[in-house]
């Protein structure tokens, strides 16, 4: 099966979108709630008889519920589909557009470090993974301080990170990173085929994550640099 918790995060979302309860739900699908709620929470892993009345209660296609593509009637979306459902004036809202955004991530992040593990070179691997773990440190921290908890959850000082303390540690990442790539590059070794065609190929779904992910941030750099 596709990944548990996207599994997991979809069945609840679509329960939630249809507006029954779990004890519904799970009286509709022939289950007991306990075993709604494990499906839900990624406890245990349903057999495929349940992901067939799943797909038919919720009316979306199986590549749907089991994260394989984020279009319901398991139709691939093309670029500008999923550019469309992330515009700022998209009615998506709350945990729709958060999952949504969520899976966008995960997906292009899952292609990136899979195409990494095929140059099998640990330093440009440790290197993204230590820009964009920072990366996700640096929007925690600032909901976790917005929220109003105790910062000495962290070791970092509140100080140093006001400062740019995570922004330089991002570049040193970027900047290990890019060495990597170019000792790689410069040894000889075989980078793989980044065409769009290759990478559809390589990574049916999940291509289409790597699109709006790389279109939404050149837009934006675009719009910064004046173009």
């Amino acid at each position: 099966m596709a990944s548990t918790s996207e599994f997991s995060r979809t069945l609840s979302l679509l329960r939630q979108e249809r507006g029954v309860s779990q004890r519904t739900a799970a009286g509709d699908l022939g289950i007991s709630q306990a075993l709604l709620s494990h499906y839900e929470n990624g406890i245990r892993e349903p057999g495929l008889a349940f992901v067939v009345k799943a797909c038919d209660y919720y009316h979306v296609s199986a590549d749907f519920i089991l994260g394989r593509t984020l279009s319901r009637d398991g139709t691939m979306l093309s670029s500008e589909d999923v550019l469309r459902m992330t515009e700022p004036g998209n009615v998506l809202r709350g945990s729709v557009l958060a999952t949504l955004q969520s899976k966008l991530l995960t997906g292009a992040m899952g292609v990136l470090f899979d195409l990494l593990g095929k140059l099998n070179d640990r330093e440009s691997i440790n290197a993204a993974a230590s820009y964009l773990g920072t990366a996700v440190y640096q929007l925690y921290r600032k909901l976790y301080r917005m929220a109003g908890e105790n910062e000495s959850y962290f070791a970092a000082d509140p100080q140093a990170y006001t400062l740019g303390l995570a922004e330089a540690d991002m570049k040193l990442s970027e900047n290990r990173y890019a060495r990597a790539l170019q000792s790689l590059r410069e040894s000889r070794a075989e980078f793989p085929d980044l065409s769009d065609e290759a990478v559809a190929a390589g990574y049916p779904g999940r291509s289409q994550s790597v699109t709006q992910v790389l279109h939404g941030a050149d837009s934006r750099l675009s719009e910064l640099a004046g173009k």
